[in-house]
């Protein structure tokens, strides 16, 4: 490192509030590499998810503090970046300094562009077109509603020159009253406006911006397909009798949440059988017409879902988890739809399942699908499901046990749809038929309780007739 360079050091992140660790899965750069603002840095394996970790300044990359397939706890220190060190001597005329192209958004969130109220309130230069500026945590956000205080007149020495809760605690200390010369000292209308109207979004969420072509943003950018486990011929043996499969991050946190589901979740297993004759009739009548308004199929899972949906509504304490002294029931019913892909399975998340007709069901069930399988699912895909929903049927499963998505209370799954003969009234009947199967957790619900769950979703199944309506 030159003498006129500093070292900058690289964190892991704060990725989710629930997360405290994270695995270097790939560094896509090496030292003397040169690094650009928004390029990611590495791959990071967190909750089942393969994304990339974006640099937040230019720079060239420096030393590699963590290895590739090691956990790294947040806030640890990953990597250094070398940026250029700003010369001493630069504010000596008493002129304000302009920031370097490779400078970062710590040091440089004052430049000429604006002007905000620092935290010994006086007017200082801010760039409007710092990365993080305009981004606001909810923390902040909801600290400057409770006072009334304009975001765009206080400085921020964040990332980036993200405004932080310290930063507008220093701002309320020093008087807080300096809106106003924030106006006369040049911020036009216009900008006061774009910061002020910004939504809260959490820290490394993808982000759009006016460039001249795409740009990598302060988000979680996934590869673009999944990836295939890499397979090594076992060498050294004289023998081509076995092979072996390296373990990748991703396959090694499954096993590890298997594991702490199987043993801290004392499981039991219940299923019922459901005639879905009518299902079938109609769904058979619904899905061209459906195919072509919506663009997408019409699946039986979506009208599973709903009769789910509709059963977690009369019996909530389905939608809960154990937590040791208390149980906790929540009120969103956030569905887990598991999606097997070639290597792994993933777990993105239907947000309000129950605010949603079949139609709407059957465009996310889709999307989220289309995602997974394209390795584009973002972190808040994954987070805040409450009951998860397999179609094991999709793949010919008549009968399953699933293993409990921790820390849930428990999952379903849906098979094979089969022609039976049925006995009805004394008479022999071909029916189309599937069983519903049910892994809970015997620390929160019981036999009863979940056969009347499991009924009622037989009752919502075998419910549907050739007049039920999709929207």
């Amino acid at each position: 490192m030159s003498d006129n360079q500093k070292l900058i050091d690289v964190t892991m992140p704060q990725l989710a509030e629930s997360l405290v660790s994270a695995t270097i899965g790939k560094w896509l750069k090496k030292p003397g590499d040169q690094v650009e603002q928004y390029e990611p840095l590495c791959e990071v394996i967190t909750d089942k998810v393969n994304a990339e970790l974006p640099s937040t300044i230019d720079g060239v990359m420096g030393e590699l503090l963590a290895e590739e397939g090691q956990t790294v706890s947040v806030g640890e220190v990953i990597c250094r970046i070398a940026v250029p060190e700003v010369s001493s001597n630069a504010t000596g005329t008493g002129e304000t300094p302009v920031p370097s192209s490779h400078s970062s958004g710590r040091e440089h969130q004052a430049a000429t562009q604006g002007a905000a109220v620092s935290a010994t309130g006086e007017v200082s230069a801010v760039s409007e077109n710092a990365p993080m500026r305009s981004r606001y945590s909810p923390a902040v956000q909801s600290l400057a509603a409770e006072h009334r205080i304009d975001l765009t007149a206080v400085a921020g020495t964040g990332n980036g020159g993200r405004i932080t809760r310290k930063d507008v605690l220093a701002f309320l200390a020093a008087g807080g009253s300096a809106a106003a010369a924030v106006a006369s000292a040049g911020v036009s209308a216009p900008a006061r406006q774009t910061a002020a109207s910004a939504t809260p979004v959490q820290a490394f969420e993808t982000v759009q911006t006016e460039l001249e072509e795409p740009v990598r943003q302060s988000g979680l950018h996934l590869s673009e397909s999944p990836r295939i486990p890499t397979i090594e011929v076992e060498g050294g043996r004289g023998s081509s009798s076995e092979y072996l499969i390296d373990v990748t991050p991703i396959r090694n946190t499954i096993a590890s949440r298997m594991r702490q589901s199987v043993t801290e979740i004392p499981h039991a297993w219940t299923m019922i059988e459901v005639d879905v004759t009518n299902l079938v009739i109609l769904r058979n009548k619904l899905k061209d017409e459906f195919k072509r308004k919506e663009g997408i199929n019409l699946t039986y899972l979506a009208f599973l879902m709903k009769a789910v949906v509709s059963a977690i509504k009369d019996y909530p304490i389905i939608n809960s988890v154990w937590a040791v002294d208390k149980i906790i029931v929540k009120r969103d019913i956030n569905i887990t739809l598991a999606v097997g892909t070639e290597d792994s399975v993933m777990v993105p998340v239907i947000k309000k399942a129950d605010q949603k007709n079949v139609a709407g069901l059957a465009r996310e069930i889709d999307e989220l699908a289309l995602k997974t399988r394209e390795g584009k699912l973002r972190l808040e895909d994954m987070q805040g499901g409450t009951f998860t929903v397999n179609n094991t049927g999709s793949f010919g499963s008549i009968l399953s046990y699933p293993i409990i998505n921790y820390p849930q209370a428990a999952i379903l799954t849906f098979e094979s749809i089969v022609k039976k003969p049925v006995v009805i009234n004394d008479m022999i009947a071909v029916r189309s038929m599937a069983n519903i199967c049910l892994s809970l957790d015997h620390r929160i619900l019981d036999g009863v309780i979940c056969g009347r769950f499991l009924q009622r979703v037989k009752d919502n199944v075998e419910g549907y007739t050739p007049e039920t309506k999709l929207y």
